[in-house]
Protein backbone atom coordinates (compact mmCIF):
# COMPACT_ATOMS: atom_id res chain seq x y z
CA UNK A 1 0.00 0.00 0.00
CA UNK A 2 2.80 2.58 1.10
CA UNK A 3 4.38 1.45 -2.57
CA UNK A 4 0.94 2.64 -4.07
CA UNK A 5 0.26 5.87 -2.29
CA UNK A 6 4.19 6.60 -3.33
CA UNK A 7 4.05 5.61 -7.24
CA UNK A 8 0.88 8.17 -7.10
CA UNK A 9 2.22 10.94 -5.29
CA UNK A 10 5.38 10.81 -7.72
CA UNK A 11 3.04 10.75 -11.05
CA UNK A 12 1.04 13.92 -9.63
CA UNK A 13 4.23 15.46 -8.83
CA UNK A 14 5.74 14.75 -12.67
CA UNK A 15 2.15 15.85 -13.55
CA UNK A 16 2.35 19.04 -12.26
CA UNK A 17 6.23 19.73 -13.71
CA UNK A 18 5.35 18.77 -16.91
CA UNK A 19 2.09 21.59 -16.78
CA UNK A 20 4.43 24.37 -15.96
CA UNK A 21 7.29 23.49 -18.13
CA UNK A 22 4.33 23.44 -20.77
CA UNK A 23 3.29 27.35 -20.14
CA UNK A 24 4.49 29.41 -22.55
CA UNK A 25 4.86 33.55 -21.68
CA UNK A 26 3.92 36.37 -24.15
CA UNK A 27 5.13 39.33 -23.58
CA UNK A 28 6.42 38.33 -20.46
CA UNK A 29 3.28 37.25 -19.14
CA UNK A 30 1.02 33.89 -18.86
CA UNK A 31 -2.54 34.10 -20.75
CA UNK A 32 -5.82 31.92 -20.13
CA UNK A 33 -7.20 31.31 -23.81
CA UNK A 34 -9.63 29.74 -24.92
CA UNK A 35 -10.98 28.76 -28.27
CA UNK A 36 -14.54 27.39 -29.42
CA UNK A 37 -15.82 26.48 -32.93
CA UNK A 38 -18.83 28.42 -34.24
CA UNK A 39 -20.93 27.17 -36.63
CA UNK A 40 -18.60 25.35 -39.42
CA UNK A 41 -15.91 23.87 -38.20
CA UNK A 42 -13.22 25.71 -39.37
CA UNK A 43 -14.62 29.26 -38.30
CA UNK A 44 -13.17 29.46 -34.46
CA UNK A 45 -12.98 32.19 -31.73
CA UNK A 46 -10.31 33.02 -29.62
CA UNK A 47 -10.67 34.62 -26.02
CA UNK A 48 -7.25 35.60 -24.13
CA UNK A 49 -7.02 37.27 -20.94
CA UNK A 50 -6.23 39.42 -18.91
CA UNK A 51 -5.54 41.68 -21.19
CA UNK A 52 -4.67 44.36 -18.61
CA UNK A 53 -1.06 42.63 -18.44
CA UNK A 54 -0.57 43.05 -22.06
CA UNK A 55 -2.08 44.00 -24.85
CA UNK A 56 0.55 42.87 -27.16
CA UNK A 57 0.80 39.56 -24.97
CA UNK A 58 -3.04 38.42 -25.40
CA UNK A 59 -2.50 39.19 -28.70
CA UNK A 60 -0.17 37.03 -29.45
CA UNK A 61 -1.27 34.33 -26.99
CA UNK A 62 -4.87 34.46 -28.88
CA UNK A 63 -3.10 34.19 -32.29
CA UNK A 64 -0.87 31.03 -30.59
CA UNK A 65 -3.76 29.54 -30.15
CA UNK A 66 -5.55 29.63 -32.72
CA UNK A 67 -2.46 28.55 -34.97
CA UNK A 68 -2.25 25.42 -32.85
CA UNK A 69 -5.91 24.65 -33.22
CA UNK A 70 -5.56 24.91 -37.12
CA UNK A 71 -2.52 23.26 -37.42
CA UNK A 72 -3.31 20.26 -35.41
CA UNK A 73 -7.23 20.36 -36.99
CA UNK A 74 -6.49 21.33 -40.81
CA UNK A 75 -2.41 20.75 -41.09
CA UNK A 76 -1.88 24.38 -42.01
CA UNK A 77 -0.77 27.57 -39.95
CA UNK A 78 -2.57 29.64 -42.33
CA UNK A 79 -5.72 31.83 -40.88
CA UNK A 80 -8.10 33.64 -42.74
CA UNK A 81 -9.13 36.42 -39.42
CA UNK A 82 -12.47 37.82 -39.30
CA UNK A 83 -11.34 40.08 -36.21
CA UNK A 84 -7.55 39.49 -35.73
CA UNK A 85 -4.37 39.98 -33.75
CA UNK A 86 -2.91 42.54 -36.65
CA UNK A 87 -5.96 44.44 -36.88
CA UNK A 88 -5.81 48.05 -35.09
CA UNK A 89 -5.54 47.95 -31.40
CA UNK A 90 -8.56 50.34 -31.20
CA UNK A 91 -11.22 48.41 -32.90
CA UNK A 92 -10.38 44.82 -31.39
CA UNK A 93 -13.04 43.86 -28.89
CA UNK A 94 -12.18 43.68 -25.10
CA UNK A 95 -14.22 43.03 -22.28
CA UNK A 96 -13.88 42.04 -19.14
CA UNK A 97 -10.30 42.26 -19.39
CA UNK A 98 -10.56 39.15 -22.15
CA UNK A 99 -9.53 39.92 -25.86
CA UNK A 100 -12.11 37.81 -28.71
CA UNK A 101 -10.90 37.66 -31.51
CA UNK A 102 -12.14 35.50 -34.73
CA UNK A 103 -11.34 33.46 -37.73
CA UNK A 104 -11.05 30.44 -39.85
CA UNK A 105 -8.78 28.05 -40.74
CA UNK A 106 -8.82 27.91 -44.45
CA UNK A 107 -9.76 24.50 -45.94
Amino acid sequence: MRTVVSIIMLSGALMACTSEAEKITFDGQFYRTDLDDLDERHKFQVTASPVSASLLGAKEAARYEATVFCVNEYGSSAIDWVIGPDDADETLPIANDTLTLQGACPL
